[in-house]
């Protein structure tokens, strides 16, 4: 009896690919047909980014879905394989002959590292598994003198929302010990007033279609139903680790709202209609009050801003015209050395500095000498050719995060110097580098942590010749 190879998996298979490098074939080798072309990409489940110039609509017709078909179609065919596979996404090289045979090389995936954005190059190298950078790590600080607002008042509150929704149907008491104990925390009074008059479910509308747009102008914002409400903790607002660690939490003496990535005690019950979410905070800043409102921006990683001193004067539009702190004079904790910010190492250095980024520069390399040392400073990013000498990483011995160019890596890989008390890395990539060399240089830094390597997978085949 002969062994039968089980199938390959279907993103290992060649055929699964063929239709999209037929299109990267097709839109690469202008004027090169006596040449080999060599493409890089990357595929995710829901985004793609190929090296492809796009046909141009005819004059005076706008672009349609149409004109880019074979691209939908090609890369639909490589997602629903990443999806049978349970992949997020994957990166990917080739080379194609002039007589059609392909070399495609795939990389990754690895559990240790983050995809890319919109490239083929590694994203974050996880070196610590289950690691979060700093911020995401804090916790608010207690405020043991805080109390609510004066303008709190849970019985106007039911009052006035009665009179402008008098049709809604209301949470019971069991509801609303319901959701308390799925949340693990006490809603506050004027929570559960507001959810004594409207539990803000669908089915209770019916065929009233009007009424989530009274519900949304009786209570200032498009309300979550009861069983909706989540805790924004630091777990629930995601951020991608290469930009989370390049943030700091800082709440000044004179803030109403602490600065935090997320809290326990950030109950959300709204949107603003445009992805920012709306929450009773229980953890407010040194001059905040208990069960003031808060806006957690979808666009920002960390903190929120003052909406109303409690929910009370939201629903009666008395917003709030307090902005937070002012930050105070002192230096920043988060310094961005460039030729547009600050002009040196050395004005970025004080006792308090938790991240530092060196971006472009049109001058001398820097020395790290004068950060040395520093007792908070846990991230580096550098631009790659800005450093003088990257062995000086070494005297920073509190890093968790170091962003630094290949050849910068490559320095510290070759000397034995890399820190060991990392927790996460990223390889900083400008033009046209090879991502096969950049994958090189990650999987020896993933080899230093134990860690999943990024796997690279040859794929070869024939597209035939151009016709």
């Amino acid at each position: 009896m002969v062994d039968q190879k089980p199938p390959l998996p279907p993103i290992h298979d060649f055929a699964t690919w063929e239709p999209v490098l037929r299109l990267l074939r097709a839109g690469n080798a202008q004027g090169q047909a006596a040449r080999s072309v060599r493409v890089a990409g990357s595929i995710g489940r829901g985004s793609w980014s190929l090296p492809l110039q796009r046909r141009l609509p005819p004059p005076g017709r706008a672009a349609r879905a149409e004109d880019m078909q074979d691209e939908f179609d090609a890369v639909k065919r490589v997602q629903r394989a990443l999806a049978d596979a349970g992949v997020d996404g994957i990166s990917f090289t080739a080379e194609i002959s002039p007589a059609g045979k392909a070399a495609l090389r795939l990389l990754g995936p690895s559990p240790a590292v983050e995809p890319g954005i919109g490239t083929p190059h590694p994203g974050t190298l996880i070196l610590v598994e289950g690691a979060l950078p700093e911020p995401c790590r804090r916790l608010p600080e207690p405020a043991p003198g805080a109390v609510p607002a004066p303008s709190a008042d849970p019985g106007l509150l039911e009052r006035t929302l009665r009179e402008r929704l008098p049709r809604a149907v209301g949470a019971t008491e069991a509801e609303i010990a319901a959701a308390e104990a799925r949340l693990g925390i006490t809603l506050p009074e004027e929570l559960k007033a507001l959810y004594r008059v409207t539990r803000a479910r669908w089915e209770d509308r019916g065929d009233d279609h009007e009424a989530a747009q009274r519900e949304c102008r009786a209570v200032g914002c498009e309300l979550f139903a009861l069983d909706d409400l989540y805790v924004a903790d630091a777990s629930s607002r995601h951020c991608r680790w290469e930009f989370a660690a390049m943030e700091a939490v800082v709440t000044p003496p004179d803030a109403a709202v602490q600065g935090l990535v997320g809290s326990p005690g950030w109950i959300v019950f709204g949107d603003n209609g445009g992805g920012d979410r709306l929450a009773v905070d229980l953890t407010p800043g040194p001059q905040g009050h208990v069960g003031q409102i808060i806006m957690v921006g979808h666009e920002e990683n960390v903190g929120a801003s003052l909406v109303a001193d409690s929910l009370t004067d939201m629903v009666l539009n008395r917003l709030s015209e307090r902005r937070g702190g002012s930050g105070g004079d002192g230096p920043p904790v988060v310094a961005h050395v460039n030729i547009r910010s600050l002009p040196s190492v050395e004005a970025a250095a004080h006792p308090g500095l938790e991240v530092l980024s060196i971006g472009v520069w049109d001058r001398e390399p820097l020395s790290l000498a004068p950060v040395a040392g520093l007792p908070r400073l846990r991230t580096l990013a550098a631009y790659p050719g800005t450093l003088a000498d990257p062995l000086e990483i070494a005297g920073l011995t509190g890093l968790e995060f170091l962003d630094l160019g290949p050849q910068e890596w490559r320095v510290l890989l070759g000397a034995g110097a890399v820190p060991r008390s990392l927790s996460a890395a990223a390889i900083r990539v400008h033009g046209d580098q090879d991502p096969l060399a950049v994958v090189d240089v990650a999987n020896e830094i993933l080899a230093l942590w134990d860690r999943p390597r990024i796997i690279r997978t040859v794929l070869e085949g024939s597209l035939g010749a151009v016709p």
